[in-house]
């Protein structure tokens, strides 16, 4: 890559400029940014009664968080293709600093509502950074990159739960955000002097950047199927861990909140055990890989049903539905970013939008289900949305594979003459 620096020798990503040094700064940097999505979830009762609301207000919180970062997925993101991401980057991170320590001095529910929607608007630093990992490495590597990088922002969202809540208990919930914030400062600083200069790749005006979006969706087949795969992995994903919550507190098994945030970490496991299938896209193997992983969260989903008789059983199946859910989501990323490297924040924006609606989805159907059907619904559910997926899969690899036959036979015919 022109005007970073090279050595002989090292790994194809040493040899493209984009050091295993960064690609570590930016996954940590793409996980502290969105774990910030998610530092509330756990603090919810300690928050209501400290600010003397209902736990169906304090609920708010998390819907307010979720609406702010939709709002900058949609309108932030895409800036990434026409603006310096070193700057851009950083910036939301110093903007999400601010936005923490509003949360932190919060004196009333409003405001934390309102500093919330600030940190969601503003807390999408992670996803312009992993398009900007896929143009900063060369396309032997860029699965590998993106994998790493995802991982890092998998892994985010999983600690989030479970760091906010052990600090939540020794030095109260106000502490979460005052550390969070001083954690954004800090990676700020240092991706603004580590990262590599950043060229914008389009010069469009902005309200035609935005609607070049929806010009993409619809011209690219392969995004329009990868867009539907992140829709259920996503929101299957939030269907697991809404019901997996409401499982967990009730009998058998009658668990406090600060146990179940620590079910994060076995997810974790997960997160971090799917980071291979990066390796699988660069070396040609992301269709199959794809297939695979949707079989496994169809076998995922039916251990994690035993999982309501035994947690040793539901622990199997929450690591191997990690892994399932997170390979997915690399293997996606890695797909689309293919698509056209002109425009890799745009599709990014396209695929997390698509993400956030299955999310929604999942959290909704998730209560409704537990209410009807319990544990038995959620997990019947969950195996047939991934069912659904793998159907999906099998009619597009079938398409993939009729098309270069039915051109193979037309040139055929074309060379000897006949008419169609």
């Amino acid at each position: 890559m022109k005007g970073l620096p090279t050595r002989a020798g090292g790994s194809a990503v040493e040899r493209a400029g984009l050091s295993r040094g960064l690609v570590l700064l930016l996954a940590v940097a793409s996980g502290a940014a969105v774990g910030n999505l998610y530092y509330a979830q756990p603090l919810l009762d300690v928050i209501a009664r400290d600010l003397h609301v209902g736990q169906g207000t304090a609920g708010l919180l998390v819907t307010a968080t979720q609406v702010g970062y939709a709002v900058g997925i949609m309108f932030i993101v895409p800036l990434g293709d026409v603006h310096n991401r070193r700057r851009l980057a950083p910036t939301m991170m110093v903007l999400s600093a601010v936005s923490l320590a509003a949360c932190a001095v919060a004196p009333g529910i409003v405001i934390l509502l309102l500093a919330l929607v600030a940190l969601g608007l503003t807390t999408v630093a992670g996803q312009i950074l992993i398009p900007f990992a896929g143009d900063l490495a060369d396309d032997a590597s860029r699965g590998r990159v993106v994998g790493t990088v995802l991982s890092g922002a998998l892994t985010g969202i999983l600690a989030a739960r479970v760091v906010s809540g052990l600090i939540a208990d020794v030095l109260g919930w106000r502490a979460v955000f005052v550390i969070a914030a001083v954690l954004m400062l800090l990676l700020g600083a240092v991706l603004a002097r580590a990262i590599p200069p950043d060229i914008p790749r389009a010069t469009q005006p902005y309200g035609a950047l935005l609607r070049s979006i929806l010009v993409l969706v619809r011209r690219e087949p392969t995004l329009q199927v990868v867009l539907l795969y992140g829709a259920i992995s996503f929101g299957t994903f939030t269907l697991f861990w809404t019901g997996l919550t409401f499982l967990l507190s009730g009998p058998p098994y009658d668990y406090p909140t600060w146990a179940i945030g620590l079910f994060g970490l076995a997810g974790l496991v997960g997160a971090l055990a799917a980071q291979g299938s990066g390796r699988l896209h660069d070396r040609g193997w992301s269709n199959r890989a794809t297939g695979l992983s949707w079989l496994l969260a169809i076998v995922a989903w039916a251990i994690c049903d035993v999982g309501r008789f035994s947690v040793a059983w539901l622990l199997v199946g929450i690591i191997l539905l990690d892994i399932a859910t997170q390979s997915q989501r690399i293997l996606n990323q890695a797909q689309v970013f293919d698509i056209s490297p002109q425009a890799r924040s745009r599709v990014n924006t396209a695929y997390i939008t698509g993400n956030f609606v299955g999310g929604a989805v999942g959290s909704i159907v998730a209560s409704i289900l537990w209410a009807s059907g319990g544990w038995t619904a959620v997990s019947t559910v969950g195996a047939a949305s991934s069912a659904a997926a793998l159907a999906l899969w099998l009619v597009a690899a079938a398409r993939a594979r009729a098309v270069p036959a039915s051109r193979n036979h037309s040139r055929s015919l074309n060379k000897k003459g006949a008419s169609p």
